[in-house]
């Protein structure tokens, strides 16, 4: 089983500026044994079992299907919108998502391990703070506060599968 912890953001993250300005981000790594491309990091990523049943629930509750095919195209750099995303960002080894509201960002980066011999597999998020109509002030919100374990296993348990689909 592949072994997911928390990462720091490398400095050439596209996530990285939302670790600034109250909002929430977070990085979670793992290695496999072998080259990894980014590609097949992203599409892996996106349809895993458990990916499935979320853009189940996005198509349901949202009306916004997804198929494998369009992540495969999403992970080809041929599709900039996947569901509830859009492209904020990308470049040779990354993707930064945005989500249809603009709170959320998910990332999803490869870096060589080990000389080359292994990839390290890297899986973010960030959550933008929200405008207090009363006071101005930007803010989590109680939502955030609330899910925010949730949040953490979920984007393990995301990155493991990923993993796993790859090994």
């Amino acid at each position: 089983m592949a072994d997911i912890h928390a990462y720091e953001l490398p400095a050439t993250a596209l996530l990285r500026p939302y670790c600034e300005g109250g909002g929430y981000a977070d990085c979670y790594a793992t290695e496999i044994a072998r080259p990894v491309s980014h590609a097949a990091f992203v599409e892996a990523f996106y349809t895993t079992p458990l990916f499935k049943l979320e853009r189940l629930i996005l198509a349901l509750l949202l009306g916004r299907p997804a198929s494998d095919a369009q992540a495969r195209e999403l992970a080809d750099g041929r599709l900039d919108s996947f569901a509830a995303w859009t492209v904020e960002g990308r470049a040779e080894n990354q993707l930064l998502l945005c989500d249809f509201q603009g709170r959320t960002r998910s990332w999803l980066m490869v870096e060589a391990a080990a000389e080359g011999h292994s990839t390290r597999l890297l899986f973010g998020s960030a959550v933008v703070p929200m405008r207090d109509q009363q006071s101005g002030e930007r803010r989590m919100g109680a939502a955030f506060t609330a899910l925010l374990g949730f949040h953490k296993l979920y984007s393990r348990l995301l990155l493991r599968a990923a993993a796993a689909r790859l090994g």
